[in-house]
């Protein structure tokens, strides 16, 4: 029946029941966020009671990053017609709720990380948000947010964003330009949008077609480089399923062994730093969602199989 991996304590935030309302054109994969929680409660990966629904950001911590003109229009749909076309879904007051819950859902997988050394949330890795405009499926930054909420409520004092989407965290690297006491790492497609890049702390990027091999060699270099120079207290890692070959947005050529490959290097350089790690799904835009799952899904099936460990170590 299931995969029997419920004996851990690491909590899954969600939100995809606040649904997105888009028309049926519209080539954003909305279904594979409830498809993935479906994956989760079915394979029983972690117990009923850490799969949870989180708050909405409030305006105080969407605040710290965004300006408060930003977060009025949208909420109350004054976006212009600009921004629409550069965010790329239709305003709606449940884009604006989705939004925020979206946010939450990292802002509480930071909190729960920092006790149980991992947590995720089945969404999030809206990377493309600046301070004060959308852009590329992004509303509000929700590694941002959450960053400096740690920051804010003394929990941590530095933070690592190791971003592997497939496309470059500009959002993030804009937002954090002048800042030391967040490190920016991003990994992506040289080629791929955003086709104006800004200055992340480090950047790696790739040529297209670029396979597990390459990416794996570069990937594990920036993560030496990024830890050593971060310094950090946490890490928010944005594990995108949009590297992948079959990835219609993509560019690279990682099969889903590399990608599994991915995590495994992500988390084995986190743990050696003894950091804990929030992770959001990021990016997926395979023409199979049931791919995009199996991804996603992979990447939380290894970080429960290593919070089993944490909790073993923390307890001997």
């Amino acid at each position: 029946m299931g995969e029997g991996l419920a004996a851990t304590k690491m909590k899954i935030f969600y939100s995809d029941h606040f649904v997105l309302p888009l028309p049926p054109e519209h080539r954003f994969p909305m279904l594979k966020y409830a498809q993935l929680r479906q994956r989760v409660v079915e394979s029983r990966l972690v117990s009923p009671e850490n799969l949870i629904i989180p708050p909405p950001a409030t305006d105080e911590e969407l605040g710290r990053v965004h300006t408060a003109d930003y977060i009025r229009r949208v909420q109350h749909g004054e976006l212009t017609r600009a921004e629409i076309r550069q965010l790329g879904f239709p305003w709606s007051p449940e884009l604006a709720e989705r939004a925020r819950r979206s946010v939450g859902a990292t802002l509480a997988a930071c909190r729960a990380a920092l006790r149980e050394g991992f947590a995720a949330n089945l969404a999030g890795g809206t990377h493309h948000a600046f301070r004060d405009q959308p852009q590329g499926y992004c509303v509000f930054n929700d590694s941002a947010v959450a960053a400096r909420a740690m920051q804010a409520e003394g929990r941590v004092q530095r933070v690592l964003i190791i971003d592997c989407d497939v496309h470059q965290g500009n959002g993030t690297a804009a937002i954090f330009a002048a800042d030391p006491t967040v490190f920016t790492f991003s990994i992506h497609g040289a080629k791929n949008f955003p086709f104006r890049k800004e200055s992340s702390d480090l950047d790696v990027a790739l040529e297209d077609k670029a396979d597990d091999a390459t990416y794996l060699a570069a990937l594990e270099q920036g993560l030496a480089t990024a830890l050593r120079y971060a310094q950090a207290d946490l890490v928010i890692y944005l594990a995108g399923a949009d590297p992948y070959m079959g990835d219609r947005l993509g560019r690279l050529a990682l099969s889903k062994v590399g990608l599994a490959a991915r995590d495994r290097l992500v988390f084995n350089y986190c743990q050696a730093a003894r950091l804990p790690i929030a992770i959001a799904m990021a990016g997926g835009y395979a023409p199979n969602v049931a791919d995009i799952v199996d991804i996603h899904f992979e990447t939380l099936k290894i970080a429960v199989e290593r919070t089993k460990d944490y909790e073993h170590d923390k307890n001997n």
